[in-house]
């Protein structure tokens, strides 16, 4: 007699060395399709291919004319096992049925939850630990509005402190007004607020302007410098910067508290992966021995700045207590940046700089850091000093300048 095997529905799932295997698999198979040994009887019944006779000998029996009882109790008796043979088939069904849904969409996943960009390991600090899908795809239309051809957008992070008017947002955008062909990269400008705060005053002073606020966490008080908030606030902003890269944008990140007077992009370097500004710098832009500042840097979105940014993320624990900026003065010199094939370079002062190494030639500056300065009173302060430092000089173009007072009268109050 041939019989049907009925397969074990869970085996495909668990393999040969799930569960234990073997006898205990067997057993749990004929525990599903058996009831007191009826399994072989069950096929037989319905599967057999010699049960012909047995089939011919019920419906003789049931159109025969002289066996009316005999018709009678074959036929009860006939109909009582196909309902129990039904019964059995629709509680195989039952189980295997669902078994196999299981299986197939194991298999193909339904895909119920949409794509969104997101951080992985440290980077979940980011803006993906806050944002929905819903914010993301904003987010993703403003960086296409504010994008140059070659997707690179300027970036800067604020808070509700650093908004309040006539504060150091106001001079960050008043700079770029007054620099020298710096107004028209307003339009490539995206300002990341990171409290409600500082989202509504933006959208009072600029178009591209992306709500990372965080429900229950305050980052609008001034954060001093490493400070709990402060250091959140940095790391924060570093994994953020890293999901830029994974959307494939470069990007300018800029302090809010950096003056705009040239366009940067001119002393770039073409070849670099990563360029960042330095507090002091040697001249040697290849030296790591630099000391970089953070506040200032230029990534392009590829292979290697992804994974460079994600070992910065990730060095977070390797260093406990410092900040990324600390942490990138350790990681500089590790062996997986030369492996990965990053080309880091470091900027001169001369066209990037501070209070830290002021340049001293107004003629080539293109940004001016307020760093080195602790006080976001005296940043305000010095950096208005600046703007007017900076305004006399536009005032001397094309006449002939004074002997004196050709140079920054800053800084001031940031000593």
């Amino acid at each position: 007699m041939a019989t049907t095997l009925i397969p074990h529905p869970w085996r495909s799932i668990m393999g040969n060395g799930g569960g234990g295997g073997g006898k205990d698999d067997r057993a749990d198979t004929e525990s599903l399709v058996s009831d007191d040994g009826h399994h072989d009887h069950i096929e037989s019944s319905l599967v057999s291919d010699d049960g012909g006779r047995h089939h011919d000998h019920l419906i003789n029996s049931l159109v025969s004319d002289d066996g009316a009882d005999h018709h009678l109790s074959l036929h009860h008796h006939h109909q009582h096992q196909l309902i129990r043979y039904f019964c059995r088939i629709l509680l195989l069904f039952g189980v295997i049925a669902p078994t196999y849904f299981v299986l197939y969409h194991s298999t193909f996943p339904l895909q119920l939850v949409p794509r969104s960009y997101s951080s992985d390991r440290d980077s979940s600090t980011v803006a993906s630990s806050s944002s929905s899908h819903n914010s993301v795809v904003k987010l993703d239309t403003i960086l296409e509005a504010a994008a140059m051809a070659d997707k690179t957008v300027i970036i800067t992070t604020l808070n509700g402190a650093w908004t309040t008017p006539n504060s150091l947002f106001d001079l960050f955008l008043e700079s770029f007004r007054i620099g020298n062909q710096t107004k028209r990269l307003l339009n490539h400008l995206v300002v990341i607020a990171v409290d409600q705060r500082a989202y509504d005053r933006c959208l009072v002073l600029h178009p591209h302007c992306y709500n990372l606020s965080t429900a229950g966490v305050d980052f609008s008080g001034e954060a001093f410098f490493m400070s709990p908030i402060y250091f959140e606030m940095m790391w924060r902003r570093l994994g953020f910067l890293y999901s830029l890269l994974k959307m494939g944008y470069n990007f300018v990140f800029t302090d809010a508290d950096i003056m705009w007077f040239r366009d940067p992009f001119h002393h770039f370097y073409s070849d670099a992966d990563f360029q960042i500004a330095c507090d002091s710098f040697d001249g040697n832009p290849l030296d790591l021995n630099n000391y970089p500042n953070g506040g200032f840097m230029y990534a392009k979105s590829n292979n290697r700045t992804i994974r460079f940014y994600e070992f910065w993320l990730a060095s977070r624990t390797t260093y406990p207590g410092l900040n990324e900026q600390d942490v990138l003065n350790k990681i500089k010199y590790h062996p997986l940046l030369t492996q990965i094939g990053l080309k880091m370079r470091f900027l001169d002062t001369i066209y990037f700089s501070g209070f830290c190494q002021l340049s001293k030639d107004m003629g080539q500056v293109c940004t001016m850091h307020a760093n080195c300065c602790v006080g976001m009173n005296n940043k305000i302060h010095d950096l208005k000093v600046l703007l007017e430092d900076w305004k006399r000089f536009l005032s001397w173009q094309n006449k002939e300048r004074p002997s004196q007072n050709t140079s920054w009268t800053v800084p001031q109050k940031c000593r």
